[in-house]
């Protein structure tokens, strides 16, 4: 992994995670940068500023979430933190992947340590948070493959039938892919490369895709990316969109590549497997335009799908903004998934 590690508290495999790098010598040249977030020089040396404190699996006993890290795959460090609801019953599995633009963020991520503990007490379901590659050290689809390699590594774990301490909690005919910003992308992403044959991650059963604010773009501008006014401290500016597409696409391809804009001319018709999925929306957000002409993509396929528009909060509100309205726009978010999974779990 990059830079300088820092260990993290597991019962199980042990998992390193970056925090920083050594200062770039004074000759280096930079080429790309999204302030405070990734520095990016000629050579292909990358910074990443440790914005957000990474922070290891523990959570207060009164939460009732048990939180440890374990390792996917050893020579790509891909590697999850679980979260696990103290209940007596088989519970819903929750792959989530966090956002950052594919190329910043971590599963280790306070902001997000402390989302998905909620999420998991709240929703009463095990959650795979899984920290994967990122670019553009690892441009797309390193993220896709991951995501996917994920999802083979809990079917094996469930082929295997073992007593591990998350094992025991799953329900694995009722698992569901989500994710926020890069990470509903990812979702969405990893969904397409399985949807034609779903069989072959049995004994998984996909009964939903959760994504918030998923991160899409496009050559040409919607509304929302050109006139919408940003929130104070807003994480998400145009500016930072582009570059963050510039990092990740594959060398040659621009912001109407399939993987950025599903809406794309020439991109596919969606299959009919395609999940079931509730997208979460921000009033305040330059993607909101992008989110509902996503949705439309998929009613177009045939595909059911649902959303819910979060007034008066930006990108990412549920992580990174702690005013009161965000609070309770937070809350009202765990409150629709818990709603989606219950409906899908009833069918």
């Amino acid at each position: 992994m990059r830079g300088k590690r820092m260990a993290i508290v597991s019962l199980d495999s042990p998992v390193s995670l970056p925090i920083g790098t050594k200062n770039p010598q004074s000759s280096r040249v930079l080429v790309e940068e999204i302030g405070g977030l990734i520095k990016v020089y000629k050579d292909g040396h990358v910074e990443r500023p440790q914005i957000v404190p990474c922070v290891t699996c523990t959570l207060p006993l009164g939460l009732g979430v048990t939180c440890k890290d374990l390792v996917i795959d050893k020579f790509t460090n891909i590697w999850a933190r679980f979260y696990v609801p103290k209940r007596d019953e088989k519970l819903p599995l929750l792959v989530y992947f966090h956002g950052g633009g594919f190329c910043v963020g971590s599963a280790a991520w306070s902001c997000y340590h402390q989302f998905l503990a909620l999420l998991a007490r709240k929703a009463g379901c095990v959650i795979m948070s899984v920290d994967y590659r990122l670019a553009p050290e690892n441009p797309l689809p390193a993220a896709y493959e991951d995501g996917q390699k994920a999802l083979m590594w809990v079917k094996q774990q469930a082929l295997n039938g073992s007593n591990k301490w998350w094992l025991k909690n799953c329900d694995f005919s009722n698992v569901f892919l989500a994710g926020d910003s890069a990470g509903g992308n990812i979702a969405h992403n990893v969904i397409l490369r399985s949807c034609a044959n779903w069989a072959q991650l049995k004994p998984l059963i996909f009964k939903g895709n959760i994504l918030i604010q998923p991160f899409f773009g496009g050559e040409s501008r919607t509304t929302s990316e050109t006139l919408m006014v940003q929130p104070p401290g807003s994480v998400l500016s145009l500016v930072a969109s582009d570059t963050y597409w510039r990092l990740s696409l594959p060398k040659g391809t621009n912001r109407d590549h399939s993987w950025c804009n599903p809406g794309a001319k020439w991109s596919s018709k969606l299959e009919r497997t395609y999940l079931p999925t509730i997208v979460s929306v921000s009033e305040l957000d330059i993607l909101k335009d992008r989110n509902i002409e996503f949705c439309g993509v998929l009613r177009n396929s045939g595909i059911q799908v649902e959303h819910v528009v979060y007034k008066g909060v930006g990108h990412a509100f549920q992580i990174l903004d702690n005013s009161q309205l965000s609070q309770m726009q937070t809350q009202e978010m765990l409150s629709h998934i818990k709603a989606f999974i219950n409906r899908r779990n009833s069918r």
